[in-house]
């Protein structure tokens, strides 16, 4: 049964990995949760944590109208979202099909727009709210390993500063963590030695920085793209 005094997070992409991480801190910290991810391991998880699940993929406005339906039928509140899709194609830069690229900008831009579009009118009546996007460390420095990524990831930074500046004045932020070389993938051994720190990095370093910018500690901090790549990215 729902506590309508408790805060309610909606986490994309929440079954597995940064998702999961995600999930369990901001369970810890007193959110009830409801989380969509393509496979059972979000319902698993929502099991688990108390929380409620559905299925779905973040490139399908479908599937993020049902996961905000049951959220708001299930708690009558969104305080929190976390939003976290999966990777897009690859390939070599002009070879990659019209198709993928259209595929890539529902799945890391309009994602975005739709949740945004959803969710805001909800805090609009709460008097706050606050998103939090996962995109990626190579946002601001492209590579050509990840094309469709990097340009969609990089859009989804200038939306999150057009969207802070439409609503930092109804208390509503947005930001965006920008992820090195994490555990959530298996990478070779040497990838570490590119990383200042000499390491790969933890879920669980992501998910404290996501639940601090959601939490009113963050409450000045709004359009602002945080990298959490142990020094690996180059950008001042």
């Amino acid at each position: 049964m729902s506590d309508t005094t408790k805060p309610a997070a909606l986490i994309t992409g929440g079954g597995r990995g940064m998702g999961e991480a995600i999930a369990r801190e901001l369970s810890a910290q007193g959110y009830q949760l409801a989380l969509m991810s393509p496979s059972e391991s979000c319902e698993k998880l929502a099991a688990e944590l108390g929380g409620v699940a559905s299925r779905g993929v973040a490139e399908k406005a479908e599937d993020l109208k049902a996961i905000f339906d049951l959220t708001m039928k299930t708690y009558g509140r969104i305080d929190a979202v976390v939003n976290l899709s999966g990777h897009p194609p690859k390939g070599d830069l002009l070879d990659i099909s019209d198709e993928n690229w259209t595929l890539g900008s529902d799945m890391m831009i309009l994602s975005l727009v739709r949740m945004a579009r959803l969710v805001t009118p909800v805090m609009l009546k709460q008097g706050k709210g606050a998103f939090v996007n996962i995109t990626t460390f190579a946002a601001y420095e492209p590579t050509l390993v990840f094309p469709v990524s990097c340009t969609y990831r990089a859009a989804a930074g200038a939306f999150t500063k057009l969207y802070s500046d439409r609503y930092a004045a109804d208390n509503i932020r947005m930001n965006c963590i920008l992820p090195g070389y994490i555990d959530s993938l298996n990478h070779k051994p040497e990838t570490a030695e590119k990383v200042p720190m000499k390491r790969i990095g933890h879920v669980e370093e992501i998910a404290k920085t996501a639940a601090f910018l959601l939490s009113d500690g963050a409450g000045y901090i709004t359009g602002q793209n945080i990298r959490v790549d142990g020094g690996v990215t180059r950008h001042v």
